[in-house]
């Protein structure tokens, strides 16, 4: 028999650090350029994010708090997508700040922006890739009772995407050669996607 730890998440884990966030990892970067209605710039990166869906593609981001991105978001109806990978991880992480709104993290982290095509927030020029984003739908997410719990859901479709052409191997999108980070558990514990954790599994016919 294996020995199970086991706990109710509503009466605490009992542990040094919450392993949720540790089991359900390592995960995307939700690094989300906005902007307000005056075109004040806003940065920052969600460790809750992935890909839902394929045709549209949609992508989506929780905030926990009704934060600059969401407020933005929900006033512009755009985002962008960023992708951080090794070499942008401390200007990744400078742009987390807890700053005040009219603060623009592109500065505050030293990295340059670039103009979209089809939506007004700009890239992270030094990203290799980035979804220009479309909101599909702001949702505020409820636990099992039915009570609101204080984190949104953000979903937006991808209406552009801009890729790196050193990353195209024969057409193919090469992830490892990217060097994506991804959050994992614990305070500080992030992974980086390297070629060797590569293998390969087809599906059955």
């Amino acid at each position: 028999m294996t020995d199970l730890h086991f706990y109710e998440p509503a009466q605490g884990h009992g542990l040094p650090h919450d392993p949720f966030n540790a089991i359900v990892g390592p995960r995307p970067i939700g690094w989300i350029a906005s902007q307000d209605r005056e075109g004040r710039r806003n940065l920052a990166p969600y460790s809750f994010f992935n890909a839902f869906n394929y045709t549209p593609p949609i992508v989506g981001f929780a905030s926990i708090g009704w934060k600059d991105s969401v407020r933005n978001i929900e006033a512009t109806g755009e985002f962008v997508w960023n992708l951080a990978t090794r070499p942008l991880a401390e200007p990744m992480n400078a742009s987390c700040a807890a700053v005040p709104p009219e603060v623009d993290e592109f500065a505050l982290a030293g990295l340059e922006a670039a103009p979209s095509r089809l939506v007004a927030p700009p890239r992270v020029a030094a990203s290799p890739v980035a979804f220009e984003c479309r909101l599909t739908q702001l949702l505020q997410l409820q636990a099992h009772d039915g009570r609101a719990v204080e984190t949104w859901l953000v979903l937006g479709e991808v209406v552009g995407v801009h890729i790196d052409r050193a990353l195209l191997k024969n057409g193919i999108y090469d992830t490892a050669a990217a060097r994506p980070i991804l959050r994992g558990g614990g305070p500080a514990d992030y992974f980086e996607i390297g070629p060797d954790g590569l293998f390969k599994m087809h599906r059955p016919r």
